[in-house]
Order: structure tokens, then C-alpha cells, then sequence
């Protein structure tokens, strides 16, 4: 049986947010980017690939630990 897998929410409050993927492994790397412009979504998850996600610019992410928001 599979363990559940993590999912956070980025809604972006300004134009140009970027999300960014990090690898996991013994090199933690860039491995994927997304760009969001204001009020867009996205839903991401952590996967065997992904061990972080990294968010710049000003938005509100949302986790099965609470909601944040960045300072932008």
C-alpha cells in the first residue's frame, strides 16, 4: 500500500510568483519552475522526485499544517 502524498496550494497575489521544485537525493537541485501571474493556482505535490518547494513573490500557500503567507 502507497503512503499519502503531501499536496500544497500556491494562489499567487501578484504577477510573476515563481515556484520552484527541488530534488531530493544526496544534491539538492532545481528540477522544475512555474510562473503564476495574480489569482492563478496551482495545486502541487510532493512526490519520490520532490523533496521541497520554493516560492517567490507574494502569495499565500496553503498545507495540511495551516496557511502562510509570503511577504513578497
Amino acid at each position: 500500500m502507497s503512503q499519502p502524498t503531501e499536496y500544497i496550494v500556491i494562489k499567487a497575489l501578484e504577477n510573476g510568483v515563481n515556484v520552484i521544485g527541488l530534488t531530493r537525493g544526496s544534491d539538492t537541485r532545481f528540477h522544475h519552475s512555474e510562473k503564476l501571474d495574480k489569482n492563478e493556482v496551482m495545486i502541487a505535490q510532493f512526490t519520490e522526485h520532490t523533496s521541497a518547494v520554493k516560492v517567490r513573490g507574494k502569495a499565500v500557500i496553503q498545507t495540511s499544517h495551516g496557511e502562510m503567507n509570503t511577504e513578497g
